[in-house]
């Protein structure tokens, strides 16, 4: 089956908003086993959706579209669709009850625009917005499927999975097939290098679709297997996740919907282990993302930034004459950075970063993205020694914070070699 995507608002087509709806109902209407042929964005105009929604239908059996709404006056899908169509609009009453009782609940002061998002086309079949106010609708035009949900990806990720999924299933249940999926998170490789390691596993040629989804840091490799039944698509995909894993053993470090940050905080937790972070160059960033975890109080005791030498001397007892022979950014003060931090807060661990994230600050010896990332448990401390080529100051500091992390799971697994 064939589903179009149409994203509206002026936002998207001037450049100020990314269309990040589009690429991930994509991504989810491929795991179905359906196909887009054709994305669109359009701004907040009733003759450019209506123009865009004919183009799309004529190569679709259905069209999802994202965007318009709210209670504003440029939010002009609903009204729209209803006028591309011939379509009368009504009110529904009990929507806007549900809609008033969210402002209710927070306090929220009403505004009479506020009652369009309980308009709808008539012969809406109406979706439910469970975290959001903007409601969205399925009209079913001449045998094709109008799928309208919110431009919100919070509330759109709810809407698409436990709204429209469903409905294009019924709607077309000769479409439905069983589909199994596994995604492969992976680190520190290319896709180049991907693609020749899984050159001679002939997965494509045994019915198995292979894509590449670069989400900076991580590679995501996403293994897809459609069948008849559940169960063949499943036995299929699980012999072709162990061919990957083989090959790719060491770059792999989570599937599906896990996280390297969870990978860590459950190795952590599982071993009973407490750890301590200094950071310069990141910022605070590997403590931002451990304590995205729940339950991270389990073992992390402290999060240091200790940006200047001062705070690396008082702090962490780094000595000046360190600093002043091998500069802040050295092998030297990474070490000792990660065993003071270890030892003030009396943890397991103590994990330390330090670099030069740029785009200013490098030199000859030490270019802009040299960093050192260093590992104490009290017996031996661990340093690695980085150069991120990128030269952009974000991406240094994310790609260190992933580089830290990923240090951390295999030391916690086995995998870091000692020394």
């Amino acid at each position: 089956m064939r589903i179009g995507i149409l994203t509206i608002g002026n936002e998207l087509i001037t450049g100020k908003i990314q269309d990040a709806n589009s690429s991930y109902i994509a991504r989810e209407l491929n795991v179905q086993g359906w196909r887009v042929p054709m994305m669109m964005s359009v701004d907040d105009d009733e003759a450019a959706i209506k123009t865009a929604l004919d183009q799309i239908l004529a190569q679709a059996e259905a069209v999802i579209v994202t965007g318009g709404l709210g209670p504003t006056a440029d939010d002009k899908t609903t009204a729209a669709v209803a006028w591309a169509y011939g379509l009368k609009l009504y009110r529904d009453e009990a929507v806007l009850q549900r809609i008033r009782s969210i402002f209710e609940r927070y306090g929220l002061k009403w505004a009479s625009n506020n009652d369009k998002q309980a308009d709808f086309p008539e012969g809406s079949e109406l979706i439910v917005n469970p975290v959001g106010t903007a409601w969205g609708f399925a009209l079913n035009v001449q045998g094709k499927i109008i799928a309208v949900l919110p431009g919100v990806p919070g509330e759109l990720k709810r809407m698409l999975s436990e709204g429209v999924l469903p409905i294009l299933r019924r709607a077309f249940p000769e479409a439905v097939s069983a589909v199994a999926t596994r995604t492969i998170k992976l680190s520190g490789i290319s896709e180049a290098e991907v693609d020749q390691r899984l050159a001679d596993a002939e997965l494509e040629g045994h019915g198995v679709e292979v894509g590449f989804y670069p989400d900076f840091p991580e590679l995501r490799l996403v293994l897809t297997v459609r069948r008849k039944t559940e169960a063949e698509a499943q036995a299929i995909l699980k012999e072709a996740e162990a061919e990957v894993i083989q090959r790719l053993n060491r770059q792999i470090f989570a599937l599906d919907q896990e996280t390297l940050e969870g990978a860590v905080a459950a190795l952590l937790t599982e071993k009973k282990l407490t750890l301590a972070v200094a950071e310069s160059c990141t910022g605070g960033l590997i403590t931002d993302r451990l304590t995205d975890v729940s339950g991270s109080s389990v073992f992390l005791e402290r999060g240091a930034v200790t940006y200047s030498n001062l705070a690396k001397t008082e702090l962490l007892g780094v000595p000046e004459s360190i600093l002043q022979e091998y500069g802040a950014v050295s092998e030297p003060t990474a070490r000792l950075m990660a065993e003071g931090v270890r030892k003030l807060g009396h943890t397991d661990l103590g994990l330390s970063t330090t670099g030069i994230a740029g785009p200013t600050g490098g030199s000859e010896q030490k270019p802009v993205g040299t960093v050192f990332i260093a590992l104490a448990d009290g017996k031996e401390t661990l340093c690695r020694h980085y150069h991120f080529r990128w030269g952009d100051r974000r991406r240094v500091k994310v790609a260190t914070s992933q580089a830290a992390l990923l240090m951390l799971k295999r030391y916690l697994s086995g995998e870091e070699n000692r020394g």
